[in-house]
């Protein structure tokens, strides 16, 4: 595979893999795991074909980054792509009582804490942070983490140049923001030349307000899109979900499970499941380059690239367009 280094930003976006895997599971999200069970989620993410890999600081308190960069330094540099995220520093936390950050979702200690840093000289070290986390020289992608969580005009401000002046200057492959909030990642789309952006959850079988503003800001500036959360913090996961079943980070309101239901009835009537028609959504629209997954076991990556490789015919999505059930 190319790196996405010096080449330009049609022929980048076009590099990225398909189906790529979200590191976050990996950072002991939800649930711990050892390094021996991290090992063979990635071994299984590799050996499914998978060869784009996201992680983040904010993942574990940089134990997703430690653990990916260990299982992808045992491959060819130029055979995969890596993607990874700034604007939040880790530092040691001097209220560290011996608890774990399950505030934020994750099994690990908390002798670290997250610390934003919109400034030139923090999306820098954020940088240069992870690549030593990862044991990995080359990051290809640097995403702007949420953004919003801090202070987003200061982002548009000050952290979006840094990114870009660092693409620029050859120190990453290429820059954009991920995020969860579809107003943040089309006002970072109009105010710099990105060459991504990540949608978490905003743009899936289930609901796609990033159609209204950040897909149709992405056409117009050539930016190319990375669409993550595709099952709906796994809610979409199954065939026939339950009504307890995880959304996001709390509870299904009832008028998309109504709406669920009736996508998960067309996709029976049509003899796909639900998880397959919710991996491949995303790529019926020209900006999205990549889908990425997460799986905190082997099996489920497994799983999402046999999802991916699956036949979809097109009177299911015709059919989910006539009833208002997806906007395309």
């Amino acid at each position: 595979m190319r790196t996405l280094v010096s080449e330009s930003r049609q022929t980048q976006r076009d590099a990225l893999p398909r189906l790529g895997y979200g590191a976050a599971n990996v950072g002991n999200l939800f649930r711990p795991l050892s390094d021996d069970e991290s090992w063979e989620i990635l071994t299984a993410a590799w050996e499914a074909g998978i060869r784009y890999f996201d992680t983040a600081p904010h993942y574990g308190l940089g134990l997703s980054e430690q653990r990916l960069g260990a299982f992808l330094r045992t491959k060819p540099r130029d055979e995969y792509v890596l993607s990874t995220k700034v604007g939040r520093l880790l530092r040691p936390n001097p209220d560290d009582d011996g608890s774990l950050d399950l505030a934020h979702d994750f099994h690990v200690p908390t002798t670290l804490r997250r610390e934003w840093d919109f400034s030139a000289e923090g999306i820098r070290a954020s940088l240069d942070e992870s690549r030593e986390r990862l044991g990995i020289e080359r990051i290809d992608i640097a995403y702007l983490h949420d953004p919003e969580r801090h202070d987003l005009d200061l982002a548009l401000a000050e952290a979006l140049p840094a990114l870009v002046e660092l693409h620029a200057n050859g120190d990453v492959g290429a820059v954009g923001v991920g995020s969860m909030v579809s107003e943040a990642l089309a006002a970072a789309v109009q105010a710099a030349p990105l060459d991504i952006v990540m949608i978490a959850g905003r743009f899936t079988l289930l609901e796609q307000p990033a159609a209204r503003e950040v897909l149709p800001a992405c056409r117009a500036r050539g930016t190319g899109v990375v669409a993550a959360s595709v099952f709906n913090s796994g809610l979409l996961a199954s065939a026939h979900p339950t009504r307890d079943g995880r959304y996001e980070y709390g509870s299904l309101p009832d008028a998309l499970w109504d709406r669920l239901q009736q996508i998960v009835a067309v996709c029976d009537a049509h003899g796909v499941p639900l998880p397959a028609a919710a991996v491949q959504f995303p790529l019926r629209e020209a900006s999205v380059r990549s889908v990425v997954v997460g799986g905190s076991r082997p099996a489920h990556v497994r799983q999402s690239a046999e999802w991916m490789a699956l036949p979809v015919p097109d009177a299911l999505w015709d059919d989910l367009s006539d009833r208002g059930l997806i906007d395309a």
